[in-house]
């Protein structure tokens, strides 16, 4: 009988690489407001995706849309005001 072994070890050991930056948590701490906002879009969306939407329905799909535009404004804004030398919008 002829044992069969792995070349490689089951577990692949942890790398250091694998962890997210402290940089890239900062930039997805930063674009959370908007992620949020477009989540609250999407579960709009989804609630009506199987029935014809109710004024109800149209209004919070309408609040989730101006919320997630609001958010997107708001980070453009503060990307442009930290690109400006000086600090000044």
């Amino acid at each position: 009988m002829k044992f069969i072994a792995a070349l490689q070890k089951r577990v692949t050991p942890w790398s250091d690489g694998l962890e997210p930056s402290d940089a890239e948590l900062d930039a997805i701490e930063w674009e959370m407001p908007l992620v949020l906002a477009e989540v609250d879009l999407l579960d709009a969306e989804i609630a009506v995706l199987d029935r014809m939407p109710s004024e109800l329905d149209e209004r919070r799909i309408r609040r989730a849309r101006r919320k997630a535009l609001a958010a997107r404004r708001m980070l453009t804004n503060q990307a442009a005001a930290a690109s400006l030398p000086g600090g000044a919008a």
